[in-house]
């Protein structure tokens, strides 16, 4: 529901610069939607934006045993869902529009079947949450504010280093050019524009909820503590990559600016497990 409603917003303040056919525009773009829920445009999806394939016989094999485990667990015909594999050395896994599961060939190969199955019961969660097909149409509608936030930090950029040739005099009239910007926006659209460089932030805050609800749902399937271990090794795999990165930068640490953070859908490491703790205590 927040990403439909950020994603409508979006969409109706665009509409506004269109006059009498805004309404059209309105109607279009929510119909453009019901593509999420159409199995072929999923399928092409998966296999062009995600890169996943079908899997292999092989790995049928597996992830139809695992999988049958875990909807037996959550009470869910398995059926309905789709089993796709990435071509990956990485641990990760995807749920995709509103039936489609994909995991790494990494996570298929070298995960333990307890492991593997925590996995699966995450991204389970995801499609039993409705965070699959909200994200996909979050994302959707949302791209005109993503692309006015990109437009803006990139023209903010230009606009100060060239502030910086004219010292204090370019100070004062980047301050002065945005302030204008703010005030003919709240002069005609009640400042509204500027709401919509927010939408990214929000939708970011959105996934990270939803991540943690599909953690507690595989959690309560009785997955936490394989799910734990996973989070380990996602870290771990995540400490590579920085590693990597600082050595590529000459020995200094590459951090993650704070805009970054927010911009980020998924929770940190320890917050994941902070809120697993409930699931790991011993029952008593």
């Amino acid at each position: 529901m927040p990403n439909f409603l950020c994603s409508l917003f979006v969409v109706a303040l665009v509409s506004v610069f269109f006059g009498g056919l805004g309404l059209l525009l309105i109607l279009a773009w929510l119909l453009s939607g019901a593509l999420v829920f159409h199995r072929p445009t999923e399928s092409a999806l998966a296999r062009h934006l995600l890169r996943l394939r079908y899997p292999t016989p092989q790995e049928q094999a597996r992830l139809e045993r695992v999988w049958h485990e875990v909807t037996a667990r959550a009470g869910i015909e398995g059926r309905a869902y789709e089993l796709w594999v990435e071509d990956s050395d990485n641990l990760n896994a995807v749920a995709a529009a509103g039936h489609i599961v994909g995991v790494t060939r990494f996570a298929v190969e070298q995960l333990p079947n307890g492991e593997l199955a925590a996995v699966l019961a995450h991204e389970l969660g995801h499609h039993v949450g409705g965070h699959a097909w909200s994200s996909l149409l979050g994302y959707w509608y949302a791209l005109p504010g993503r692309l006015a936030w990109r437009f803006l930090k990139a023209f903010s950029g230009v606009v100060f280093k060239v502030s910086r040739v004219f010292g204090c005099f370019g100070v004062v009239f980047v301050a002065m050019f945005f302030g204008f910007i703010a005030l003919a926006t709240v002069g005609t659209l009640y400042g509204l524009p500027l709401l919509i460089l927010g939408v990214p932030y929000a939708l970011a805050a959105v996934g990270r909820r939803s991540e943690l609800r599909a953690d507690e749902h595989a959690a309560a399937l009785g997955f936490a503590p394989m799910l734990a271990a996973v989070l380990d090794k996602l870290h771990q795999q995540d400490q590579r990559r920085t590693a990597e990165l600082t050595y590529r930068n000459g020995g200094v640490p590459v951090r993650e600016s704070a805009l970054s953070k927010l911009l980020s859908s998924h929770p940190d490491h320890y917050t994941r497990l902070h809120h697993l703790q409930p699931y790991l205590q011993p029952q008593r």
